[in-house]
Order: C-alpha cells, then sequence, then structure tokens
C-alpha cells in the first residue's frame, strides 16, 4: 500500500542519506569526525515537536487500524513544503506505533511497553519516535494505545522518564497530559550532564517539580548496553559486531518491542565513534517484511512471530539473532575470524569481566564500560588515521589510504582494516576528517 511505502521511504537510511550531505556540504553535521548525527545531541532545542495518541479503530471488515487521535501541538501557517512533510510523518507514525499489524483484540489486562523507532527523512535529517503502549484506566475490555513523542534528540532514558510521567498522568485524565507537554515544550533541551526542572500541576495532588537530567556522556544517552548483555553471550555480541562493521545484513528477532529497539540501538552504538549508514529499522512493521529481501546493508528487527514469513523471502546472506534464546539462527559462517584473534580476546575478557560484575555498575557505568571496550578497539586499529591526511595550501584534506594500510605493522591488524576502509562509515568518517581542516603536526 502507499502507506507502507511511506513507511519504508521514511524509514530508510544509506545511499540517500550520503548524497545529501555530498551534495550540500553546509548540511555536514559539526563536531567530531564522523559524528553525523550530532543534531541529536544539541542543547538549547525544544524537546519534542509533536506529541501524538494512537488508537486502534476498527474497519469495516472487522480489523483494526491504527490512527492519530489526538496531536498537539497543532501546527498552523506551515509553507507547502513543510505541510507535506508534516502529512508524510503523521501518515508513517501510526504504523511504527503498531508495527505488529492488526490483530487486536480489547482486553482486561496488558502491561505497558516502551520502545523506540527511527524515520529518516531522504535529506538525512533523523526523527525518533519513543512510544508508550499502555492500556488506558477503565472497566471492561479496552484496547490499548500508544502515546508518542517524536524529537529529533536522542536520549532514552530522558524520555522515558517523560512517558512515566504521561503514563501517571493519563491515569488520571487526558486534560491533566497536556499542560505537562505545554511546560516541556516551553523548556530547552539541557547540556549534558544538566538537569531541567519542569513545574506541573495534578489535580489533588498539588504542583510538582519533575527534574530531567541528560547523561554527561552525550554519545550513550540513546544506549542500554544492559540489554544486550542480559541476552546475548560476549562471545555472541563480539559477531554481531563483527558483521555490523562490514556493513553486512543483520536481523534481530523477539517479541518484546522494547526489547527489539533497546537492542538494535546499543548494537548501533558499539560502532562508535562511526555511524551505521544504512537501512536502520527497529522494529519493522508487518507489512514491510519484505525489507529482508534487500540486497544492501540493514539492521532490522522483527518480532518472533513473523519469523516463518521471514525465512520464506529470498534473502541474500544475513546474520539472523534470536534475542529471546539468545543465539544466532543464521551466519554467513566467518564472523569468528573478521576481528583480529588477539583484539577480539581482549575485547572477549573485557565484556567477560563486566558480565561477572554485572551487579555492581549502575547503567551508565555499563555504559560507559562497554563503550571503552569498543572505542578502544577502533583506536587500536584506525586511531593513526589523522596523521595520513595530507593538507594542501587552500585546506583541503586528501586521505592517503595506502599509506595508512601500509602502515600497519600486524599483518592481521592491517587485513582487517584493508576489508573496513571500504566500508561506507568509514568513508563518511574520513570525509568529515578532510573538512575538518586541523592540519596535524609537521603537515601542510
Amino acid at each position: 500500500t502507499l502507506l507502507c511505502f511511506l513507511g519504508f521511504f521514511l524509514a530508510t537510511t544509506g545511499k540517500e542519506e550520503t548524497s545529501a550531505v555530498e551534495n550540500n556540504p553546509s548540511r555536514a553535521p559539526q563536531g567530531k569526525p564522523g559524528e553525523r548525527s550530532s543534531v541529536f545531541y544539541s542543547a538549547g532545542q525544544f524537546f519534542f515537536e509533536y506529541l501524538v495518541v494512537v488508537s486502534l479503530k476498527k474497519t469495516s471488515d472487522g480489523r483494526y487500524e491504527p490512527k492519530i487521535t489526538y496531536q498537539f501541538p497543532k501546527r498552523e501557517n506551515l509553507l507547502k513544503g513543510q505541510k507535506e512533510e508534516e502529512e508524510r510523518l503523521l501518515q508513517a507514525i501510526p504504523l511504527f506505533c503498531f508495527p505488529d499489524g492488526n490483530n487486536w483484540a480489547p482486553v482486561t489486562e496488558f502491561t505497558s511497553e516502551t520502545f523506540s523507532f527511527v524515520l529518516t527523512n531522504v535529506d538525512g535529517s533523523r526523527k525518533i519516535g519513543y512510544c508508550r503502549r499502555l492500556l488506558p484506566s477503565g472497566r471492561g475490555v479496552r484496547l490499548p494505545e500508544v502515546f508518542c513523542i517524536i524529537s529529533c534528540l536522542g536520549c532514552f532514558g530522558l524520555f522515558s522518564k517523560i512517558l512515566d510521567e504521561v503514563e501517571k498522568r493519563r491515569q488520571i485524565s487526558m486534560a491533566v497530559i497536556y499542560p505537562f507537554m505545554q511546560g516541556l515544550r516551553e523548556s530547552l533541551f539541557p547540556a549534558p550532564g544538566k538537569t531541567v526542572t519542569i513545574k506541573s500541576f495534578i489535580p489533588e495532588s498539588g504542583t510538582e517539580f519533575i527534574e530531567l537530567t541528560r547523561p554527561v556522556d552525550a554519545h550513550l544517552e540513546h544506549v542500554e548496553f544492559q540489554a544486550l548483555l542480559q541476552r546475548l553471550s560476549p562471545q555472541l555480541i563480539l559477531h554481531i559486531f563483527a558483521s555490523a562493521v562490514l556493513e553486512r545484513r543483520l536481523i534481530f528477532l523477539a517479541e518484546e518491542l522494547s526489547v527489539l529497539s533497546q537492542c538494535i540501538h546499543a548494537v548501533a552504538a558499539l560502532l562508535y565513534p562511526f555511524t551505521w549508514a544504512h537501512t536502520y529499522i527497529p522494529v519493522v512493521p508487518e507489512c514491510l517484511l519484505d525489507t529482508v529481501c534487500c540486497p544492501t546493508p540493514f539492521m532490522v528487527g522483527i518480532q518472533l512471530r513473523h519469523l516463518e514469513k521471514v525465512l520464506d523471502q529470498p534473502m541474500e546472506e544475513a546474520l539472523i539473532v534470536d534475542l529471546c534464546k539468545g543465539k544466532i539462527l543464521q551466519a554467513v559462517g566467518d564472523e569468528e575470524e573478521i576481528l583480529p584473534t588477539k583484539l577480539q580476546n581482549e575485547m572477549l575478557m573485557s565484556l567477560n569481566r563486566h558480565n561477572n560484575n554485572n551487579n555492581e555498575h549502575t547503567p551508565e557505568q555499563v555504559n560507559a564500560l562497554v563503550s571503552e571496550a569498543f572505542v578502544q578497539f577502533f583506536v587500536r586499529m584506525v586511531g593513526h588515521y589523522a596523521s595520513h591526511i595530507k593538507w594542501s595550501r587552500n585546506g583541503s584534506g586528501t586521505f592517503q589510504e595506502r599509506a595508512f594500510c601500509k602502515a600497519i605493522a600486524s599483518k592481521t591488524n592491517r587485513k582487517f582494516v584493508k576489508k573496513f576502509v571500504k566500508t561506507n562509515m568509514f568513508s563518511l568518517f574520513i570525509e568529515e576528517a578532510e573538512k575538518s581542516r586541523i592540519p596535524q603536526e609537521g603537515k601542510r
């Protein structure tokens, strides 16, 4: 359907994103080389663009279709292009709030769940949908509804806390939600490590002050490595990382939307300071399952109930990971040989050390420890890239790939790097480095 195609168009990234940056250098994000999604972490922006409520409405054939039943704020006086973009966005949202399809029935009990999705426009700009699916208070059978906050800011923990407040107010009255969201909209997104206080009045409870704090490490704001470590062994995590580093096709399976979105965000974060620059759909709606037929790299999450449908698709080689059973269902076969053995063993020791002490660390400490192990891998492998950018007198840089690879003493390390330099993520990283115009010592 047109809606499904639209959802896919908005949820994919890759060649279009690359060309958008290449054709319009002024769009290239600022910040560290390779940190192309730095827009996600800008302080001083609005917290969110929209809060929408998505409800299930019965169709003439007896099925249920997700529809937006409330939008805050309502946008007026938009230019034609802005209006078209807003309509595309609002059309795609319901599909991702209820990606499980139309097989719903009213229920009396439902455990609320939190998940997120990413929409990527053709110009490369990204928006995140933070979702809380819950059952409205009341008696008798009811249908779940989704409160979805659309923002260009990546901070899962912070938005999860906002959704806690939304859910608490929803149990009182819908009318209590909007003053809170208005207060949030009038507040500016804090800098890393800083706190913003939202004042909110709740009938019978009085005025409340809600503190929202950003983590100090901006690049870990949208990450919960604990979710990955609880479901997969360190060895399997390294196999997944190896596949992602070479930009292969990765399919993750789980029944819970929260597990899919958390784990896929965590896998993408393992690549820091590089960025996954291909199709990226943490939760694939049922009508987009043929995404797995894509011949280009992708990283997608699919509900376990659709496994047979996925396996029936004419797929090219892909790594398929069952997050519920903690095992790989399908592999290319060389995953253990991609990373240099010595570094692979060091990373394995680091992850095992964490696993043996996982009750002693806070989620923030887990994030920092895991991220450090993978960042050090990249430092050891390609950390010398800056000394192989030749600078011209006009300030433009040219990366000397051959000399860069030749400078690696270890044969096994060089073998890996020769493959890695051919990836899109490395190319984009180097493009940004060549634009940074910071000549290294002794270089012109």
